[in-house]
């Protein structure tokens, strides 16, 4: 995502741009393919959603003519075991009619809402405590920590609350949840991921698919080969890439997702997705009329080491609490797809450590969502990257723009 945005970016300005990809395909990490190699149906890594706050994201989906891919939802459906749901809309009034919180529970959220609208200004400390120690200090309930607080947010981030600076835990609620009505709209793709990205609407760029970079020369103080090169890579391969920069990522870590895609031989869910409380599962999914549904785990490492057919039982079992339905459908197949480099891992301290766009080398950038966006791991995130180094580009270039909305 990174990489496209900056490529999109620069060749609306009339640039000429070489866009290298190590895979096949486009999309990096918020991708699909096929289910088995030859298969025509696509599955994608796993169900990425954006709210309507999303705007570089949405831009980017602009330039590339598949906006009207994307679908929008305005309630966000919880569910508890047996079945019940509540039905949560933007704003404070919302949250006090959640049934699986009590009045002490809501009451406790009401107040954090608050609090979160008159500190994001005002504290200086955010980045260096973790939304677990910001929850405790407002005394929030722990029905309210690990039911609203935590099932929110750690699919938002992908991280758990003790490991999550505040700071992004308050860009969540701040941006989304409680800005304008179509801020906190949840956007999901009618198509697969794959179909979003559109090659013939990137100008002035040429594509090289299946072509990996293993090194970004460097003599006398310029990489080679470009007038200015842009790594989108993750952080983990920068070091390879390009030693001469000698970044120090060692505050950096992964936070796994695992997706599990299951196809039964009949419709198991109405809605058209649902968090799932108290269970290890915490999204399901509507993919195909109910009968293809997909799940999804975040900051999910302790399944990175459960076998395959023990996180399917583990699904299966736990979704047939919430939809009775499954109980009686028979499973056709399933589809296990554990990411361990998911994302950074966006804990309290590690902003300082993210770098910006310009590197010591003057015509060496960096894209990426894990460099310094202001955001955490999000396809937000990662556009804003890519734009921010289309920026510094430009402007290394003498001819300023800007592409950041």
């Amino acid at each position: 995502m990174a990489g496209l945005a900056a490529a999109s970016a620069l060749g609306s300005a009339g640039c000429d741009v070489q866009l290298y990809e190590a895979r096949p395909f486009l999309g990096g990490r918020a991708t699909s393919f096929p289910v088995s190699p030859g298969d025509a149906e696509l599955i994608d890594n796993c169900q990425h959603v954006l709210l309507g706050c999303f705007v570089n994201l949405l831009d980017l989906y602009r330039r590339l003519g598949v906006q009207d891919c994307i679908r929008f939802y305005r309630e966000f459906y919880f569910v508890e075991p047996g079945g019940r749901v509540s039905t949560l809309r933007r704003g404070l009034r919302s949250s006090l009619g959640l049934h699986f919180l009590g009045a002490a529970d809501k009451l406790a959220v009401a107040r954090g809402l608050l609090d979160i609208l008159r500190e994001r200004h005002r504290r200086a400390d955010l980045d260096r405590i973790s939304m677990l120690d910001w929850l405790r200090e407002k005394r929030q309930t722990p029905r309210a920590i690990e039911r609203f607080w935590g099932q929110v947010l750690v699919s938002a981030i992908n991280e758990d609350l003790d490991r999550m600076a505040a700071r992004h835990g308050f860009q969540v609620f701040s941006l989304g949840f409680l800005a304008g009505a179509e801020s906190s709209r949840m956007g999901l793709a009618s198509v697969p991921l794959a179909e979003l990205y559109r090659p013939d609407r990137l100008p002035n760029v040429t594509l090289h698919l299946g072509t990996p970079v293993e090194r970004i020369p460097i003599q006398d103080g310029s990489a080679l080969g470009a007038d200015y090169c842009i790594s989108a890579v993750p952080f983990e391969r920068v070091a390879a890439l390009v030693p001469e920069l000698g970044l120090d990522l060692r505050a950096f870590e992964h936070s796994p997702i695992t997706g599990i895609h299951l196809w039964f031989d009949r419709p198991v869910l109405e809605l058209p997705h649902a968090t799932l409380l108290d269970r290890t599962i915490q999204w399901a999914f509507n993919k195909s009329e109910g009968r293809y549904v997909q799940l999804v785990v975040s900051a999910s490492r302790r399944l990175l080491s459960m076998p395959r057919q023990e996180v399917i039982d583990l699904a299966v079992r736990e979704l047939a609490e919430f939809f009775p339905r499954v109980a009686q459908a028979r499973l056709l197949k399933a589809h296990v797809i554990k990411e361990a480099r998911a994302t950074f891992s966006a804990r309290p301290g590690l902003d300082a450590s993210r770098p910006p766009a310009r590197t010591a080398i003057p015509n060496l950038f960096l894209a990426g969502d894990w460099t310094r966006t202001g955001w955490p791991a999000t396809m937000e995130g990662a556009v804003r990257s890519g734009y921010l180094a289309a920026e510094a580009v430009l402007e290394a270039e003498g001819r300023p723009a800007h592409f950041v909305r």
